[in-house]
């Protein structure tokens, strides 16, 4: 018997085609082979919302080389991707070539697979499912909205702003998210403050203290508002100085566990991504996409990560389990957990049928991949590794120090800092920050107890204004539309791209301003379409 099995990339078609033998013949089909008719009423809401669609012209070549082939084949396969997306596309390819009178009786088969890997291919073709209509439904209903939001606003747009001109259901919450963050950066008066801080020396170690306490009274933000005020009280420090020394009256010590993050969801690999190797939200999937599909690594073809489009946070157990192996025998017991970790998804209307993004096989050391993948798969590969070992490991120690000096009673010093005593986790991987503040955490103390007087070599009064909240960063985009449930893991890069290509936002330092045309646009659609551009709608 021969079977002809579908998939939705060439470049995994031509990594399964090695897996599954003589037997099978595997195609392609570029993705979606069907949409929804580029005309009014193809979505007709009178009769129960009845969809209209018509084959993509530019895969026409394509849907006929699956034609062709399934004429001379026993069976027809369906492997496209495991999200709803994938579900739509099987079913949209089966209704093609029902509608050119192919099947005739031959057995169609779903079959999914999370890693492309020997042993996950041969899993999932010896358990296929039917195609499951609950997936495709909700697909459609999605494709539905946005073309009857995108359809019926896009025309607007052409005549009352440009030609040329495009509305989408979650684009435009996007675009809103932007622009009302530039009208809180205009809108924004800055406040100044002042703070006190002395450079201190013990055991020939120098460290800061800041001024936390005036007049036996906990310093908030704008307690000291001047250059006159700060200047008063730094003279009156100096003044107290001279009379006796300063000296440690308190040393609080806190220890701290940190747990490692969870492995990777599509957003937080695209957040971490734009953090720590400056991707973009396309690049990232671009390239988990080439380690998902499988690269020639040497004697094989294999994929290296699992799925890359997830919200989920859970992993197998046998994943789990690989890791765990792993950890004991490279770094030792003291750095594996009792219990192994598993991670809940928090993420509003998450699916949780995938796993989160993880290496296919954890003992494939990113070391053992240098040369053979190219620069940018290497760092996304490194990154994902790191992740999902650190989210197996042991909790880092802490000890938390807060120190505080004083010569007067009325006025206090304080200095905080932190040391590690063990690292677990973070000999892996240390999760980024979005806005790199200073951390008190990450700064070091020499041993200090009560009684200590430390050198002092001056204080200095420094000057600061409040400023307004940043800019969207591509991870901190990412990251609020997911908090507000807006868009889908397969969609985050995709809305982002939009946006540029319609000029409606620049990338400025890595950061999103909204160009004037993307503000007039913003402006018309809250204007006059205020329910189809809320975040709960969308």
């Amino acid at each position: 018997m021969t079977h002809l099995l579908i998939v939705e990339s060439p470049a995994k078609a031509k990594t399964i085609q090695k897996y599954l033998g003589g037997d099978f013949t595997v195609l392609a089909s570029y993705g979606h082979v069907r949409d929804l008719l580029p005309k009014e009423g193809a979505v007709d809401t009178e009769h129960d919302f009845a969809m209209r669609y018509a084959e993509i012209a530019r895969n026409g070549k394509h849907v006929d080389a699956i034609a062709s082939a399934l004429r001379k084949a026993d069976s027809l396969w369906l492997a496209t991707d495991p999200d709803r997306e994938g579900e739509a596309i099987s079913w949209h390819v089966l209704e093609v070539l029902r509608d050119k009178k192919l099947l005739d009786g031959k057995p169609v088969q779903r079959v999914v697979f999370h890693e492309i890997t020997p042993r996950a291919v041969q899993d999932a073709v010896a358990h296929p499912r039917a195609i499951a209509m609950d997936l495709v439904n909700a697909q459609q209903a999605r494709r539905a909205l946005d073309y009857l939001v995108g359809f019926n606003l896009s025309p607007l747009l052409w005549r009352k702003v440009r030609p040329g001109l495009s509305a989408g259901r979650v684009q435009s919450a996007a675009l809103r998210m932007i622009c009302e963050r530039e009208a809180e950066i205009r809108a924004f008066v800055a406040r100044e403050y002042w703070t006190l801080s002395a450079e201190l020396e013990q055991e020939e170690k120098r460290f800061s203290a800041r001024l936390s306490q005036w007049q036996e009274k906990k310093l908030e933000q704008f307690d000291i508002p001047d250059a006159a005020a700060a200047e008063a009280i730094r003279s009156e420090i100096l003044a107290n100085l001279e009379r006796q020394p300063l000296q440690v009256i308190k040393v609080e010590r806190k220890q701290r566990q940190r747990q490692p993050a969870a492995p990777f969801t599509t957003s937080t690999l695209q957040q971490e991504a734009s953090r720590k190797l400056g991707f973009n939200a396309s690049r990232t999937m671009r390239v988990a996409q080439q380690l998902y599909e499988g690269i020639s690594i040497g004697n094989e073809t294999v994929g290296l990560i699992t799925y890359m489009r997830t919200d989920a946070v859970n992993l197998s157990e046998d994943a789990i389990a690989a890791m765990r192996d792993f950890v004991q025998q490279h770094f030792g017991g003291e750095y594996l957990p009792k219990e192994a970790r598993r991670f809940k998804t928090k993420a509003k209307n998450a699916q949780e049928a995938h796993e989160a993004i993880r290496p296919t096989d954890i003992r494939r050391h990113p070391d053992s991949l240098q040369g053979r993948l190219d620069k940018d798969q290497w760092r996304l590969y490194d990154l994902i590794w790191k992740r999902a070992v650190a989210c197996q490991m042991a909790a880092a120690q802490l000890d938390l120090v807060a120190v505080d000096f004083t010569a007067e009673s009325h006025w206090q010093l304080r200095a905080n800092g932190s040391t590690v005593t063990f690292p677990g986790f973070l000999v892996v991987y240390q999760e980024g920050k979005d806005e790199q503040d200073e951390d008190d955490e990450q700064r070091l103390l020499p041993a200090l107890q009560n009684g200590d007087q430390p050198t002092f070599h001056g204080i200095e009064a420094e000057q600061h204004f409040t400023e307004p909240p940043p800019r969207y960063s591509d991870a901190t985009l990412v990251k609020t539309l997911e908090a507000h449930g807006i868009g889908r893991p397969s969609t985050y890069a995709s809305i982002i791209q939009t946006l540029q290509n319609r000029e409606y936002v620049a990338v400025e330092q890595r950061r999103f301003h909204p160009t004037d045309l993307g503000e007039v646009v913003n402006q018309f659609l809250v204007q006059h379409f205020d329910q189809y551009v809320d975040y709960g709608f969308t």
